[in-house]
């Protein structure tokens, strides 16, 4: 399974799913409408979040898909699939990979136990780190995935417009690992970029499927 879901993914793009949180387009319907047509235009992958939208999509699509669940918790930073039970629900959902944030924060649950029952439920993991130290641990833990979904949110914040990091892919790279190049990679130009840097595959997400967000970029520009 781990070897035929990489050799999909290998070279190709994949599209985040993610309408922002209580805009128009957060609707489950959408989101099946926007992973169809994602795959229309060729990607080979989806990244979705929440429970209800999984299931939704898996059963209207043949593609990879990456879980994620989102939450807010007291008094930690960490939000991506940062409890067991969260897990749980994304591989009852049927994700091919769950993702999950590993980065050196304070946190609710250890990532070792994360990825422990992901892969017990063979099922891949992919670890959304912030910087190399996460990708090597990442690594130790045995994630099937590392990306760089992170580098740049955990401390001063970015905005979607700003360059992504590319240098990191290439730290990356040497941890002979799958590498997803994720974060701010919002032009064709900027994910052939990653891919020349030694990324396996690209995830794509605001640039492809957040209208209000795509409006705006145009807007602060002709002002």
């Amino acid at each position: 399974m781990k070897k035929n879901i990489l050799k999909k993914l290998k070279n190709k793009i994949i599209v985040s799913c993610q309408p922002n949180e209580g805009g128009p387009q957060d609707k489950t319907s959408i989101i099946v409408s926007m992973a169809k047509a994602a795959i229309l235009g060729g990607c080979e992958g989806v990244r979705i979040e929440g429970e209800k939208n999984i299931r939704a999509i898996k059963k209207n699509i043949s593609v990879p898909i990456i879980g994620i669940i989102k939450n807010d918790l007291a008094n930690y930073k960490v939000r991506i699939t940062p409890l067991l039970k969260d897990v749980e629900k994304i591989i009852n959902s049927g994700a091919d990979i769950v993702a999950y944030d590993a980065t050196n924060r304070k946190r609710p649950v250890p990532t070792n136990e994360i990825v422990s029952k992901i892969k017990n439920a063979n099922r891949l993991a992919m670890a959304d780190c912030a910087n190399l130290n996460d990708a090597i641990n990442a690594v130790d833990e045995g994630a099937d995935i590392i990306g760089t979904t992170l580098s740049g949110y955990t401390g001063i914040p970015v905005k979607d417009t700003y360059k992504p990091d590319i240098n990191l892919i290439r730290e990356f790279k040497k941890l002979d690992c799958f590498v997803m190049a994720e974060g701010r990679y919002n032009s064709p130009i900027l994910a052939k970029k990653a891919i020349l840097a030694g990324a396996d595959a690209v995830t794509i997400g605001s640039a492809i499927t957040r209208i209000d967000n795509i409006t705006k970029w145009f807007v602060e520009n002709v002002k």
